[in-house]
């Protein structure tokens, strides 16, 4: 495997919302369920309650309000306009007939190639979670790489159950990390900006998941 650099925050720091997160509350329902095996060696519990994900929440609505108003303008622009969209439709109208394992090959190369960017440098704030409307005119950090990653395989057709943004900790680099994990035909693999290829995920030994998401569901980690 080919690493990028990896630029997020201290190990406290970036791992601040991870460990907020691992510590959502759960409904009696939920936690009353037992633990299976998921990927990273980890096992996870599902809950269907998404509330404590604020973030998260809000990149899902914005992107909604986003599409439905975008208008003419330049494609060097920097608010997002249909120029921008098109360019998107038309990249995933390239893949569109491929098969699912060579759309998430695709769509993990061209968004990786992409510039990173603190969100300290870019929002001036210490974690914001962009749309993909906002990754296409500004970039972003790790988690947006894999937000624009999960929306673009939603519109190739992908199902929610089969995607999911996992906050991770990087045990050798000590950082946090976020990347999207993909399930097809019985095997999960993994999208992520660090890597340049896409891989399963039982051949990745140094991540530790605390949480994953998906837009019905999010479960929690034990390792």
């Amino acid at each position: 495997m080919t690493f990028m650099p990896c630029r997020r925050l201290t190990w406290v720091g970036a791992l601040a919302l991870a460990f907020v997160f691992s510590l959502a509350p759960m409904d009696p329902a939920a936690a009353a369920k037992k633990a299976l095996p998921s990927f990273f060696n980890s096992k996870e519990i599902r809950s269907e309650n998404l509330k404590p994900f604020k973030k998260w929440n809000s990149a899902l609505s914005r992107y909604s309000k986003q599409e439905a108003a975008k208008k003419e303008g330049p494609c060097g622009s920097k608010k997002f306009n249909k120029c921008h969209y098109a360019k998107w439709m038309q990249f995933l109208k390239s893949v569109q007939g491929k098969d699912q394992l060579s759309q998430i090959k695709a769509v993990n190369g061209l968004m990786n190639r992409a510039k990173y960017i603190t969100d300290k440098a870019n929002w001036g704030r210490k974690d914001y979670w962009s749309t993909p409307s906002e990754f296409m005119t500004r970039f972003g950090d790790c988690e947006d790489y894999a937000i624009i990653k999960f929306m673009s395989l939603k519109k190739l057709g992908f199902k929610s159950e089969q995607l999911r943004v996992v906050a991770v900790k990087d045990m050798n680099l000590k950082v946090g990390h976020a990347v999207l994990v993909v399930f097809i035909g019985g095997k999960s693999y993994l999208l992520d900006n660090q890597i340049k290829q896409v891989v399963e995920t039982k051949t990745v030994r140094h991540y530790r998941p605390v949480f994953s998401i998906s837009t019905t569901s999010w479960w929690r980690h034990r390792v």
